[in-house]
């Protein structure tokens, strides 16, 4: 992760901030086990109701990305079926192309991520999936909200495991 290009100011809003900082405490527990620190809440109406990190190694699972598992975890707190309406999902580093799917499919009305991924984003670095026009749902989008302290997270870890 050390090609992680520049970032461009956060939102500055200290709500965001909020939020971004329990996808952090996300993360920080997928480091602990061992998987790459990438971590995602969803609010809606100034609660947490899913929660995510990255499982990947953890579950043996390659769908096990932090925004899905925190989409689940919403959606079943919600109990609408599939739809996570009037939420925010935010989450460290910017979806990949599966996770910016599910983002449209549950209908989750806003985005906010930390650090751009210029390797898999799909939200502007690579791919802009979220902003096409084809699709039936585009979420606001917001990147770049504390972006140096979640980019930090991932260059720590990459950097230990070398």
């Amino acid at each position: 992760m050390e090609d992680l290009p520049a970032t461009r100011p956060d939102s500055g809003d200290p709500v965001d901030e909020r939020w971004m900082r329990e996808a952090m405490a996300e993360a920080q527990v997928a480091e602990a086990h061992g998987d790459v620190p990438i971590g995602a809440v969803v609010v809606v109406g100034g609660r947490i109701v899913g929660r995510g990190r990255n499982e990947r190694e953890f579950a043996g699972d390659p769908t096990a990305h932090a925004e899905v598992l925190a989409l689940r975890e919403a959606a079943a707190t919600l109990g609408d079926g599939w739809r996570v309406l009037g939420a925010t999902l935010y989450v460290t580093l910017e979806p990949c192309t599966m996770c910016a799917g599910a983002i449209v499919l549950s209908r989750v009305p806003r985005v906010v991520y930390g650090a751009f991924d210029p390797k898999a984003g799909a939200c502007g670095s690579v791919l802009s999936v979220l902003d096409r026009p084809e699709l039936n749902h585009r979420p606001e989008v917001l990147g770049g909200v504390l972006a140096p302290e979640c980019a930090e997270l991932l260059r720590a870890f990459f950097r230990a495991r070398r």
